[in-house]
Order: structure tokens, then C-alpha cells, then sequence
């Protein structure tokens, strides 16, 4: 879901923050470790402590076949979107990369589908932390939904004064979460059982595919570390490498955490707090408070690197820029709007309006958008073996994309009143 990002970039999402912070480091060559630090921070996020049980609800351990068929999507667009980072070298991001081959007006729709995704997102990263602390105290949802509402209007406020998560603080969140993931896996094997597997199906095959579309948010992130492209010094002979290591780095993580939640937590593998349950199995009780603390400090960390990549993407599309006087910045409206949609959402999920899962498929099917239009874009402008990874990837994330049901026609609308004023949108741009 929410990610950590590298600073070179001007949006984010509930899977990866992009955002610029002054990193001292920002201009120097990247070396492989660094670069490879940097590509499995956009990947990975706080949706990890969420997702995996979530997709266990819909799908049983049949979940683990959609898992299997993202991890090779994931590699068609590493593919990708490191040839868009070499092609259309540009701060514009998504942006850019869609305008590119399909035109301003499906670069602007594309842009502010991305940021409708982000916005949808925010309170749900507040959610899975707030998950996990209702849990360690035995309360329900309504002080689920308390601690959730406290932690938003705790980053808005940040955010509204001007405080940024540093890309060095980003990445320390992200071998945070590598951390708990790696000792709750291995910990909780010993209470593996093949019994755990069976029935494999038990929803029916279909039901892989809505894990899938719930799953998705966990695979976005390729396109924020695209323009590192441009900061190896042998990109040819540096970039084969670091996608070779945070490909298989997330792929290990993600096949671990999602064989572990229904190999070990079996009939229970369907909560909100995998993560709680797996460290108990592999610390005993400590592991849930270890579980509470990591999660906050996660949905802190990860959402205020969120909310100031949400602002950058903005700018972009708005083209105010961070010169412009505080009045004529789109932040504080942006912001604003989060705010009040964000707690309207956590409210409707404690009154049992809407579901998890629903509130999840909202920015996933933003996200999904985007990548079509990114991978239409990319068929077009792209040769050789970039553009045949291009078009498989199409294909597959069009797939998933039918399985968001009722969410897509908030993408199409908001899509098409973006085309509508591309002019205005895309302004920016050209700045």
C-alpha cells in the first residue's frame, strides 16, 4: 500500500510515496546496494500487514495462486518501466509516461486517477494501524476507527506544518517492516500444517481473481523508481542487477508472508492482523505488542511521506509551483479533502457501511488505471524486448482490472472529467 519512495519523484499512492526532501544524497551516482534499497522501498508498505489476510478472506489458500501470478506481472513491469525511465526521462511520472504514446488528455486522466488513489488510500493505512493497536487492547471497532481518525489528523497536521519524512527515514521504515516480516515467517513454521491448505478453494476459482484486484496494491511502486534511471553511472551494467535484487527480495517477502498466514494461522488466516497473529506463534505474547508498535510507527511514517507526495503530484498537475506564496499552493485544500473524505471513510467502516475490502479496491482500481494507461503508453513508444514485456503486462492488468467491479466507474469518472480539462490539468508540464 503505502510506500516509501525515492526523493527524485513528484507523486505517491497507498502503495509508495514519491517525493522530493532534500536528501544530501540525492545527486550522487547510485550505487547497486543503494539503488536496490531505494526500488524495494517503493515496493513494499504497511498494506503487507493487511493485505495478506485480507486476500486469505476472499480467496482461501488459493490466494497464494494470485500471489504467484502478480509476483510475474511485477517482473513485466520492472521491465517496463525501467525502459520508460530511460525513454521518457522526465519528472512528470506517470504523467508523462502515458502522455508520451496516448496524448496530454490520457496523461492528465491518468495523473489524476493517481491522485484519487492516494487520497483513498490514506485512511486506510491509518486503518491497519489502528488494526493493530484495537487488537493488543481488546477493543472493537469503534476504537479501531478512534485510533484511526487520531493517527490521520496526526499526519495531516503534520503535513500542514511543513513536517517530511527524509528518504533515510523512509528506508528505515522499510527494513522495519522487512524485519518483522522475516522473524514472523521463520518463527511461525514450526505450526505450519498441511491440513491448513485444504479445502484449497474453498470461494470457488473466481475468487482468485478478487484477491488479485485486493493484492494489486501491493505490486505498485515500479513506476516511482523509474527516473532512477538516471542516477547509475552504468545504468547497463548497474540496473539488470538491482531489479534482480528487489524483484527477488519482494518476491521472497511476498510468497513467505502469504505461505506463512495460511500455512500457520490456517481457520484464522482471514484477519486484519496476520502479522500480530504469525509473531505470537513466533515470539509468544510479546510478539503482538512488538506487532502494535511496528505498526504505528509504519502508518506514521509511511502516510506522512504519502500526504507530501500527494501534494507534489498536485503541483504537477496544476502546475503551481513551490515557489508560488503559501495561499496559491494546492496543499492545504488537498490536504483538507483528505482529511474530511478520510475520516468519512473510517466512519462508514465502523458503522459496517462498507467493508475493508471495499475501502481497498477504491485506490487499487485508481492504481490499476494508471498502469493500463502506463502500459498502453509504453506498447506504443517502446521496441525490443521492453515493449514485448508491454504487452502481456497489458493484457494481465486489464484482467485484474475486471475483477474491481462497481470501483471502475469511479475511475472512468474521474478520468474522463480529467481528459475534459487537460488543458488546465496538464499545465504544469510545460512549466
Amino acid at each position: 500500500m503505502t510506500k516509501s519512495a525515492p526523493e527524485v519523484l513528484p507523486a505517491t499512492h497507498p502503495a509508495s510515496p514519491r517525493k522530493r526532501d532534500g536528501d544530501p544524497h540525492a545527486s550522487r551516482p547510485l550505487s547497486v546496494a543503494r539503488g536496490a534499497a531505494l526500488y524495494i522501498g517503493a515496493l513494499l508498505g504497511p498494506g503487507l500487514l493487511l493485505l495478506p489476510g485480507l486476500a486469505a478472506a476472499q480467496a482461501g489458500p488459493a490466494s497464494v495462486l494470485a500471489w504467484l501470478a502478480l509476483i510475474g506481472l511485477s517482473a513485466l513491469l520492472a521491465v517496463v518501466f525501467a525502459a520508460l525511465g530511460r525513454a521518457v526521462p522526465s519528472a512528470g511520472g506517470v504523467i508523462s509516461y502515458t502522455a508520451a504514446g496516448l496524448g496530454q488528455r490520457a496523461g492528465a486522466a491518468a495523473g489524476w486517477c493517481f491522485l484519487a488513489g492516494v487520497a483513498c488510500g490514506a485512511p486506510i493505512v491509518c486503518l491497519i494501524g489502528a488494526s493493530y493497536v484495537a487488537e493488543l487492547t481488546g477493543g472493537g471497532q469503534l476504537v479501531r476507527a478512534a485510533v484511526a481518525g487520531g493517527l490521520l489528523l496526526a499526519v495531516l497536521g503534520l503535513a500542514l506544518g511543513g513536517v517530511r519524512a527524509t528518504t533515510t527515514a523512509q528506508l528505515v521504515l522499510v527494513a522495519l517492516l522487512i524485519v518483522v516480516v522475516v522473524v514472523a515467517v521463520t518463527g511461525s513454521a514450526p505450526a505450519a500444517r498441511a491440513a491448513n491448505w485444504i479445502p484449497f478453494a474453498p470461494h470457488g476459482w473466481p475468487s482468485i481473481g478478487r484477491a488479485a484486484s485486493t493484492l494489486m496494491l501491493s505490486f505498485v511502486g515500479w513506476e516511482a523508481v523509474a527516473p532512477l534511471t538516471a542516477r547509475f553511472a552504468d545504468p547497463a551494467r548497474q540496473l539488470p542487477r538491482v531489479i534482480v535484487i528487489a524483484f527477488g527480495t519482494t518476491a521472497l517477502l511476498y510468497l513467505g508472508l502469504a505461505a506463512a498466514t495460511i500455512g500457520s494461522l490456517g481457520r484464522r488466516a482471514g484477519t486484519d492482523v496476520p502479522l500480530a497473529d504469525l509473531l505470537q506463534l513466533a515470539v509468544g505474547p510479546p510478539g503482538r505488542a512488538a506487532a502494535a508498535v511496528a505498526a504505528l510507527v509504519l502508518t506514521l511514517g509511511a502516510t506522512n511521506a504519502y500526504l507530501s507526495g500527494a501534494t507534489e503530484m498536485l503541483r504537477q498537475l496544476t502546475g503551481t509551483r513551490r515557489c508560488a506564496p503559501p495561499g496559491r499552493r494546492p496543499a492545504r485544500p488537498l490536504l483538507l479533502v483528505i482529511g474530511a473524505g478520510g475520516l468519512a471513510l473510517i466512519g462508514l467502516q465502523a458503522l459496517h457501511v462498507v467493508s475493508t475490502g471495499a475501502l481497498v479496491i477504491l485506490p487499487t482500481t485508481m492504481f490499476l488505471c494508471v498502469y493500463l494507461t502506463c502500459l498502453a503508453s509504453a506498447a506504443r513508444v517502446l521496441s525490443g524486448p521492453a515493449r514485448l514485456a508491454a504487452l502481456p503486462a497489458l493484457l494481465v492488468v486489464a484482467v485484474v482490472l475486471a475483477f474491481c467491479g462497481w470501483a471502475l466507474a469511479a475511475a472512468a469518472g474521474i478520468g474522463l472529467i480529467a481528459a475534459a480539462r487537460a488543458r488546465t490539468a496538464t499545465a504544469g508540464l510545460s512549466g
